[in-house]
């Protein structure tokens, strides 16, 4: 039976030509990302030999390169996310938010991500926080959570911003839980025309302290006249909010975040196949109803694709504000708890790996697979070959 197709036998297979063609212009991170999906689970990494204590079948286990880009390195990440977020639901409604920047400032975003996609984060965020106290429409202290997408179905760059958010809030005294309207937040509209003004106004202020970069194609963008023309352009149009209704329940505001929140910007389950220098994956064509399609590019585009979505090197895609912020925690939080009536929950043990697996497979990996009564008792550990030191060294960073 065949393999499925992965990312990282694309990267194995074409990396190296593609590095050696644009490695002299790619980004140390984007090497870094490339390099440890190609390793992922091989014996480059190194890994564990296991041995079974009633029939003794070995088992070989190669470790993961932990790379949060990697598609097969996210699993119990999410999952360990997700247990941490089930202590925060409230029971009450939640919204769905998008916040997707205009196509003309795309060639921008892509070429200064770190100040772009920052600068996403803190006017959407703003725009909410702001909106929810005034009073018309809301009046308290909503909770939510964003998180970054970067890519569209067939890999382009397309940067917006999920925002799950709580269909209520802390009024200003902390003494009342004050909920939305059924099945209404705040208009589209009204959230548009603020998150541009934001945004766009942080877009000026950092070109004029000389936080931005106008390399290639967008030389022309240093020129104030051109600047100015850009800007015009922006506030003229009509910035994209999407409110979807409300989830019906607390286990499908969990099932979504399960699906958005750790996705990279391809799993391997969408890969069809790779022949010579071609790679064919699905997607969906959301102009025709979400129709499922087929898409072959040439393997170095694929590459140059997925490597668009390599974010910063520590920049958050997830985070977390008003009452659902770290520090807000254990104050507020717990005290729209006591509000509506939850037992706000003890500290849980950190879950091991084993029993998470176990958990969310229903399959122990301690169990012998072989004859399903012994257990898989260490035998030798295989360290990192030497390839893989000369390949990824120290000021590479990448994870043993």
């Amino acid at each position: 039976m065949r393999t499925p197709l992965e990312v990282a036998d694309i990267f194995r297979s074409h990396g190296p030509a593609y590095r050696e063609v644009h490695g002299h212009e790619m980004p140390l991170r984007h090497l870094r990302a490339m390099r440890a999906i190609e390793a992922c689970r091989t014996a480059e990494l190194g890994g564990h030999v296991e041995e079974c204590d009633h029939c003794g079948a070995l088992r070989i286990s190669y470790n993961s390169c932990r790379n949060r880009h990697c598609p097969k390195c996210q699993c119990l990440d999410k999952e360990r996310w997700l247990e941490a977020r089930k202590r925060d639901l409230l029971p009450t409604q939640y919204f769905h938010l998008v916040f997707t920047l205009p196509e003309g400032l795309r060639p921008l975003v892509l070429r200064n991500q770190d100040a772009l996609y920052g600068m996403l984060f803190k006017a959407a965020s703003e725009t909410l926080k702001e909106l929810a106290k005034d009073p018309e429409y809301l009046g308290a202290e909503v909770g939510f959570i964003a998180i970054l997408h970067t890519w569209s179905q067939t890999l382009m760059d397309h940067p917006h911003l999920h925002c799950i958010v709580t269909g209520g809030g802390l009024c200003p005294d902390g003494k009342k839980w004050t909920p939305c309207k059924k099945d209404f937040f705040i208009p589209v509209k009204v959230l548009s025309g603020l998150f541009r003004g934001k945004f766009l106004a942080y877009l000026k202020e950092a070109r004029e302290k000389g936080s931005l970069v106008f390399p290639g194609n967008i030389t022309h963008l240093k020129e104030d006249r051109a600047f100015r023309t850009l800007l015009d352009d922006l506030y003229d149009q009509q910035w994209v909010v999407y409110c979807k209704p409300p989830f019906s329940s607390a286990e499908t505001v969990m099932d979504y975040l399960g699906r958005y929140t750790h996705r990279v910007a391809i799993s391997n389950d969408r890969l069809v196949k790779m022949e010579a220098d071609q790679v064919t994956f699905r997607y969906r064509d959301r102009s025709e109803n979400d129709t499922i399609r087929l898409m072959t590019l040439n393997t170095s585009e694929f590459i140059r694709r997925f490597l668009l979505h390599i974010l910063p090197d520590g920049f958050m895609k997830i985070r977390h504000y008003g009452i659902l912020s770290n520090r807000n925690r254990k104050t507020k939080l717990a005290q729209c708890k006591r509000l509506l009536g939850v037992d706000c929950p003890w500290e849980h043990e950190k879950e091991s790996w084993q029993d998470l697996l176990a958990r969310i497979t229903g399959i122990d990996p301690r169990i012998c697979p072989c004859c399903g009564k012994g257990k898989m008792v260490l035998k030798q550990v295989l360290h990192p070959s030497i390839a893989h030191r000369r390949r990824y060294p120290h000021d590479l960073q990448v994870p043993p």
